[in-house]
Formats: C-alpha cells, sequence, structure tokens
C-alpha cells in the first residue's frame, strides 16, 4: 500500500507529453444494499489484490438506510458505506473526489492522486421519481465532470420494481434524462456528455418463462436462452432512447433475489424468479452526421460552429470499451448481489497542465509560521475564497485536511508570477510527518493543484518542554485528539 501511496503522489506532474492517446481504467459497482451495514471487507468488491488497479471509481449504491435519524447524521457526518470505501482506498492512493446522496441512493466518485487536478467542473444533482415525484426512495443521483477536458456524466437509479412495470421503467428513464440540468452552456443536460454512464438497480425482470426452466439456465450457465425475454434487452428493441445505450453481454449469474447470507435464490413463500435488476450501460456521444446539402459552390452548409465542434473531436479523440461485466457471488448482506462493469478508457487530453503549481517553501515545523509558494499555471477564475490545505498523506477527501489557509487572506507577498500565503504554526501538527498541499477553487469546487509529499518536522519546543516524546513521527495522533 506504500507503494501505491509513494507512486501516486509523485506522479502529480508539470510535464508536458506528446499527443498520444492516454489510456485509463474505470471500475464502475452498483449494488443494492437492502438496508443492510457495510461488509467487513470490499477488497474483492473492487479487486484490490489485482496488479493493475484502475484509476477510477464510480460507486453507486442504492437502498442505504435512510431512516429519518440515520439520514440526518449521516448527512451531518459521512454513512458507513463512505467510511468503508474511504478507508479502505485512502491508502491505495486514491481520494474521494465528490458524492451525492438521495435518501437511500449513494453515488462516490473516486480518484487516484495523480488525475485529481485534472478533474474539473464537478456537478451533482438529483431526480425523486417516487410518490409522484415527491419522495426520494427511487429516482436517480448524477455526478458530472470534465476528465481531461472530456465530459463525462455518471448516473445512478433506483427504478420502479415489480414485473409488470417496464414501460413505466423506461419513462422514468426518460424523465430523470429531461429534468436533470447542469449549470454549463456545453452539456446542460446529460445525453450532452461525451460520455454517459447509467447503472443502478433498473427493476428489469425475466418475462414468460417458468422458475424452473429460469433456474435451469442459470444452473447450466445458458444464460443466452434467458437475454431475449429481459425487459431491458425488449424494451431496447422499440425504445430509441435505450438503443443509444450499449451494455456487455449477461454472461453471469442473475443478480436477484437471494437469500440472505447464501447463493441460493428465493426460497421464501413468495419465490420471486432471479433477473438482471442491476445492470452498467454506457453511451459515447456519436459525432454529428455531416449534412449531405450542398450549397452550389459544392460547400457543405452546416453551421460553421458544429464543424468546429466536429474538428475538436477528431483532434481529441475518445474511445470506452469494456473488459469485464459480472455479478460478485460472495457478498451476501442483501438480497442482491453486486455487479461490477471494468472499462477501458482511451482519450487524447485536451489540457495535460494543472492550473497552480503549489510547494511548500522551506523547513515546517510547529515552531514557526510557514510559507507557501504559489504560481497559476493557466488562466482560471480564481476567487478570493480559494484556500490551500494542509494534508496528511493518504487523506481520504477534501475535506479531510488538517488546516487551510485563504490564499488572499493570508498573502504576504506576490509578483505578476509567484503568490505566498503563510500558515500560523500554531495550526501545523507538533508531532510532524509526510504531508502535501493542495489548492481548492471555489469556483470551481475542485482541487486544482497539488504540491510534492515534503516532511513537516517534529516541533523541537514541544519535545523539549515534554509535550510529545522525541522521535515520535506521525499525524494520526495528531488528528485523534
Amino acid at each position: 500500500m506504500e507503494d501505491d501511496l509513494s507512486q501516486a503522489l509523485n506522479s502529480v506532474s508539470l510535464e508536458q507529453k506528446d499527443d498520444k492517446m492516454d489510456t485509463f481504467g474505470l471500475y464502475v459497482v452498483t449494488w443494492n444494499v437492502a438496508t443492510a451495514e457495510p461488509p467487513d471487507d470490499v477488497n474483492s468488491l473492487l479487486q484490490l489484490n489485482s496488479p493493475k488497479k484502475p484509476d477510477l471509481y464510480m460507486i453507486g449504491l442504492q437502498k442505504v438506510k435512510a431512516a429519518p435519524l440515520k439520514f440526518v447524521t449521516d448527512l451531518a457526518f459521512e454513512d458507513s458505506w463512505s467510511h468503508l470505501f474511504m478507508n479502505t482506498l485512502a491508502p491505495l492512493g486514491y481520494i474521494k473526489v465528490s458524492s451525492i446522496r438521495m435518501q437511500g441512493l449513494l453515488l462516490l466518485f473516486f480518484s487516484k492522486l495523480e488525475h485529481v487536478p485534472f478533474i474539473r467542473d464537478i456537478q451533482v444533482t438529483y431526480t425523486r421519481t417516487g410518490l409522484y415525484g415527491y419522495w426520494g426512495n427511487k429516482g436517480g443521483v448524477s455526478i458530472r465532470l470534465s476528465f481531461y477536458g472530456h465530459m463525462l456524466c455518471f448516473l445512478n437509479c433506483h427504478q420502479t420494481a415489480h414485473m409488470d412495470y417496464a414501460s413505466q421503467r423506461v419513462n422514468k428513464f426518460e424523465s430523470i434524462l429531461d429534468a436533470q440540468t447542469f449549470d454549463t452552456k456545453n452539456t446542460p443536460r446529460i445525453l450532452d456528455h461525451k460520455v454517459v454512464f447509467w447503472f443502478g438497480d433498473l427493476n428489469f425482470h425475466i418475462e414468460d418463462q417458468g422458475m424452473l426452466f429460469v433456474k435451469n439456465c442459470i444452473t447450466n450457465q445458458q444464460y443466452n436462452l434467458l437475454w431475449s425475454k429481459d425487459q431491458l434487452t425488449m424494451m431496447k428493441q422499440k425504445e430509441a432512447t435505450l438503443q443509444k445505450f450499449k451494455e456487455g453481454p449477461l454472461d453471469f449469474h442473475p443478480s436477484y433475489k437471494f437469500d440472505l447470507h447464501s447463493d441460493n435464490y428465493d426460497t421464501s413463500g413468495k419465490k420471486r424468479k432471479p433477473a438482471w435488476c442491476d445492470r452498467i450501460l454506457w453511451r459515447v456521444k456519436p459525432k454529428s452526421s455531416l449534412s449531405e446539402d450542398a450549397n452550389e459552390d459544392g460547400q457543405n452548409q452546416e453551421d460553421p460552429k458544429k464543424q468546429l465542434e466536429e474538428q475538436h473531436k477528431d483532434e481529441f479523440p475518445l474511445k470506452l470499451s469494456q473488459e469485464f461485466y459480472t455479478s460478485k457471488m460472495e457478498y451476501g448482506i442483501s438480497d442482491h448481489k453486486p455487479v461490477i462493469g471494468i472499462f477501458r478508457l482511451e482519450l487524447r487530453k485536451i489540457y495535460e497542465t494543472p492550473l497552480v503549481q503549489v510547494s511548500a517553501e522551506g523547513e515546517w515545523s510547529a515552531d514557526f509560521d510557514a510559507l507557501i509558494t504559489y504560481s497559476l499555471l493557466q488562466t482560471f477564475p480564481s476567487s478570493a475564497w480559494d484556500w490551500i490545505g494542509l494534508y496528511k498523506v493518504g487523506f481520504k477527501s477534501v475535506s479531510d485536511y488538517i488546516t487551510y489557509t485563504w490564499v488572499k487572506d493570508y498573502q504576504v507577498s506576490f509578483t505578476e508570477e509567484l503568490f505566498q500565503v503563510y500558515v500560523n504554526k500554531d495550526e501545523i501538527p507538533v508531532l510532524g510527518g509526510e504531508c502535501v498541499l493542495c489548492y481548492y477553487s471555489s469556483n470551481l469546487q475542485c482541487i486544482v493543484g497539488i504540491s510534492k509529499p515534503f516532511k513537516v518536522q517534529e516541533s523541537r519546543v514541544a519535545i523539549e518542554e515534554g509535550l510529545v516524546p522525541e522521535n515520535i513521527s506521525g499525524l494520526d495522533e495528531t488528528v485523534a485528539s
């Protein structure tokens, strides 16, 4: 884990690269957790023992326990599921970049630290579809963002249950697409984004086939015999909106419905039929077809703005392919098994330089005020509310800072190229440890610059006065206190 974390920290680079396509791993999880508390371990769920770890994790949960008192507590703090994923991924060099919760729907986005300064334009939103749009037990939550300049959107849904409501599920999905908007000119709606992921407990079932036939197909791994009666597959044949989305083959055990702590499908009196309720689909925005109309001179009459957009797509292409799609049978806390999708994202970066370069100036310890130097590498909408946080190496999220300083209020000097701000010595941990600095843009709502790791020295004054034992290093005790 230390090697993973060190590599992630030292990968935050200012170096320019050539115009080749870069490849990133994207790992998507969907799981209806049926109000259960988290398991002790999610290493298998996230495939953390794999030698090649993804660059991004997007984790969508449904039916997270949302009793009124617990929900209010979770809003004030972090819920138990978020804590588990953050505690698991932070030692490997990932941080929680964004999240959104609507009652039982939870969406978490994690990234390797090296990519964080290049994840911008983050916005979240939600849509209630339960009880005529007034209740959030059903609906969708979204996170949209720019990844190296390419616009991505992730939509986690929990849709209407029961066999007979397939058409209603499609209608609710389309209503979510219509309802969710973002504060931007270029990608105001979900389908405007270059890549869209749609996943969750979509609640589509298997029609017509009897229980015995379905179970025999599953036992013999003849899943293809069930595909023609899968409601989502059937609806895609006649619904234009669904035809825009791709899905990998359903070559795995249907994820619903299981006896708890078991691999046995429902043995209760209701004997619900197995189904692929939990799904992961995606869409890459197609290029606009060129107009076939031509003027008298043989010139294409397409809008010049659209022509520029097409040139931009050609200059900065993006490709997406799925490498793995399956249910994770080893988890039994819910009547649903989690479903994972592993994707290969290839793109040419639209930008490769962070907006801000930030570094620790000189020696740092709690014995004297410290200095931070930063420079703006590109023009962006900076604000008096921008701040620079001091973080422990291995921090979990943007809010997991030790202390912070406002870039304007605590500014001590500046030139056209360099700015300096100070940090009060009383805010620096006396025990010291390995730290990084992160510049946070209030307007962009994201980290736009990360320093190289540096050492905060132990406070000599504190040691001499017997406040801390000598030669103790680290921040865990400080944070805990």
